[in-house]
């Protein structure tokens, strides 16, 4: 049986390699780098002490340095399983997820009536190629010299020429004895009922071959020369082996170049891709002439978890960008996305790279987007969100768009950080209406700091909490513990009301487990109402008509005994500010995990399948993480005993 190139091309792509070798070796643990895909073993084939056998997940192809086999996934079970071919498809088949296709006759004789085709358009290259050095091809070849590509680039894209003539092609192939109707298949003349006698598709155009993924020459792009031509590009027609939108152009050489590492970066055009070829930015691709379609999108994923869109750097390429944005973000999951590089005004990839050099681009590229940002560019830049019925109808947007993504777990994270986003930029624009601060249009949130103190006892390091305090009536209250990281963020506001004016959107909308600390965040909130909360003495005044005294004074010696001295009183108002932002940080953490537990098992008790189950599983290895670094999630503590919860 005769297996469709498409169909062997799917379960190659559904199936790393390295889990089909992997049932038959033991990787080197010293030499294999799991996360890259990069796996190293000895040899299967032969017998070795030192591991020389390599597999590359992104390749799909292994190869040993010491008998020099190599091959794919159908060869490693044809070889050394002795299956034969049909059966080695089935097993990948199997692990693929992916039904084997049925034996179908007139299937079989259009595969080969295409293989016929592809030789027609080899012949048809081949045809343009020798055209474009000849004399009919002078004006060509100046063209593409001012245009700074290279014979060498030239050739490598394998460039040609189509004579203005109506069937100097159509001749050639003739009398190479192409059947008319393998012409006409081919898309390279046009015929029909309408057209007496059928003619040459492409004239007076440089041509630019446009392989397949296996690199075999599938249509034709076309740049007029004419000035008065009715399109400066055009594109084959569709035919039975070319569909625009499920091809990307030099997919095949793209793929091949990200061996080298990186990430697949789309463009909008042949001469782009071409000229960032030239500079040194092989594993550019382009769709055709068209927005970029959903088949062309999955074939990015295909070869990079993470593409890069790169638009032209005027308005059509920004909507350009919004449009592809709106098309990933339902397929979008946890290790499939894509970054946006949006070029200086008026430039495209061609342009930058031969007036300022490869260094321009790579500057492009490093400032690329994540696709979060681009959305919320699009829906707040120029935006003004005075009213409270303009900030509602943002917020509105911005569900409606997050609620698009299919993953249920990348979702909530997006509207967790949209949320997060929209709260950052009202409070932003609330303290400048009370003159509480200068606020520009487009100022992103403010991360926080991540590192440990410079001066010890800060909140990064390990709270020393005894099992002694954490057993004690000053942490714990009718059975309800106190956490050392929510008393910081609360004793540090308290002591230092510079922070409640620097982080009024974080403090109004704090999320807090303890119902004793809540009550505390309450009286601050008073004190804020009242104009009260720029004075330590008001704001205490508050915490004790509110009857919270005796709450404040177990949260003060609780951050005593834990030594997380920067929330005190006496702290520098910079190391408070250090202590308060790193604590904000684990809370905001700790809080939406514990959620995100919440939910998990919720799913896992109403839906008990494999993949809420995976997902829980997912959920509970976030928690050991974040217990070793030390951000320890309320109500779950230390699982080694060796201190209490915080």
């Amino acid at each position: 049986m005769r297996f469709p190139p498409a169909f062997l091309d799917e379960i190659r792509d559904r199936v790393p390699i390295s889990s089909v070798i992997g049932q038959r070796v033991a990787w080197d643990r010293k030499k294999t780098n799991a996360s890259r895909g990069d796996y190293w073993a000895c040899c299967p084939f032969h017998g070795e002490k030192s591991p020389s056998f390599h597999c590359e997940d992104k390749k799909g192809r292994y190869h040993c340095f010491g008998c020099s086999v190599s091959g794919d996934h159908f060869k490693f079970l044809t070889e050394l399983d002795g299956m034969s071919f049909p059966e080695a498809v089935e097993k990948i088949a199997e692990m693929a997820g992916v039904p084997m296709p049925v034996r179908d006759e007139r299937e079989e004789q259009r595969e080969k009536e295409r293989a016929s085709l592809t030789d027609v358009m080899e012949m048809a290259t081949v045809f343009f190629q020798e055209r474009l050095q000849g004399p009919e091809g002078a004006k060509a070849r100046a063209y593409l010299r001012d245009r700074g590509l290279t014979p060498a680039t030239q050739q490598s894209f394998r460039l040609g020429f189509a004579p203005d003539s109506r069937n100097a092609l159509k001749e050639h192939l003739a009398a190479k004895g192409v059947p008319k109707a393998d012409i006409e298949a081919c898309g390279l003349v046009r015929h029909g009922d309408d057209i007496p006698v059928s003619y040459d598709w492409f004239r007076d155009r440089i041509m630019f071959p446009i392989p397949d993924s296996r690199g075999k020459i599938i249509a034709f792009g076309g740049r007029a020369l004419a000035a008065d031509a009715l399109a400066k590009y055009m594109n084959s027609p569709d035919t039975e082996l070319f569909h625009k939108g499920n091809v990307l152009y030099n997919f095949a050489r793209a793929r091949k170049a990200l061996a080298k590492g990186g990430t697949v970066i789309a463009v909008e055009g042949y001469m782009d891709v071409i000229a960032l070829a030239q500079a040194g930015f092989e594993n550019a691709v382009a769709p055709l002439g068209t927005a970029l379609t959903e088949n062309q999108l999955e074939l990015l994923w295909r070869m990079a978890p993470e593409p890069m869109l790169c638009f032209d750097g005027d308005q059509a390429g920004l909507k350009a960008a919004w449009r592809a944005a709106d098309m990933a973000l339902p397929s979008i999951q946890p290790g499939r996305s894509a970054r946006f590089a949006l070029l200086p005004e008026g430039k495209d990839p061609d342009d930058l790279v031969k007036a300022e050099g490869p260094d321009a681009f790579r500057a492009v590229l490093a400032e690329a987007r994540p696709l979060a940002d681009l959305l919320w560019m699009r829906e707040t830049a120029g935006g003004v969100f005075d009213t409270p019925e303009r900030r509602a109808e943002l917020e509105k947007t911005l569900r409606e768009l997050t609620s698009r993504i299919r993953d249920e777990s990348l979702r909530y994270h997006y509207q967790q950080e949209m949320r997060e986003r929209v709260l950052n930029f009202f409070g932003s624009q609330r303290s400048a209406r009370q003159g509480r601060q200068d606020w520009k249009p487009g100022q992103g949130k403010t991360a926080a700091p991540g590192g440990q103190f410079a001066k010890g006892g800060g909140v990064g390091a390990r709270a020393a909490i005894t099992e002694s305090l954490g057993r004690s009536a000053m942490v714990k209250r009718g059975g309800e513990m106190m956490s050392v990281r929510e008393a910081t963020i609360i004793v540090a506001l308290v002591n230092h009301p510079a922070l409640i004016d620097e982080n009024f959107a974080h403090v109004e909308f704090l999320d807090l487990a303890n119902t004793d600390l809540k009550r505390l965040h309450a009286a601050i909130l008073d004190a804020m109402a009242h104009d009260m909360a720029n004075d330590r003495d008001a704001v205490i005044a508050t915490i004790e008509r509110a009857g919270c005294s005796d709450i404040w004074g177990r949260a003060v010696m609780l951050i005593k005994r834990a030594r997380q001295w920067p929330a005190l009183e006496t702290a520098a108002l910079d190391d408070a500010r250090d202590a308060f932002n790193q604590a904000l940080h684990l809370q905001r953490s700790a809080r939406t995990l514990h959620k995100e537990l919440k939910q998990a098992e919720a799913a896992l008790a109403s839906d008990p399948t494999d993949e809420n189950y995976r997902h829980l599983v997912e959920i509970q290895a976030q928690f050991r993480d974040v217990q070793a670094t030390e951000a320890l999630i309320e109500g779950f503590g230390v699982s080694s005993g060796k201190a209490g919860r915080v």
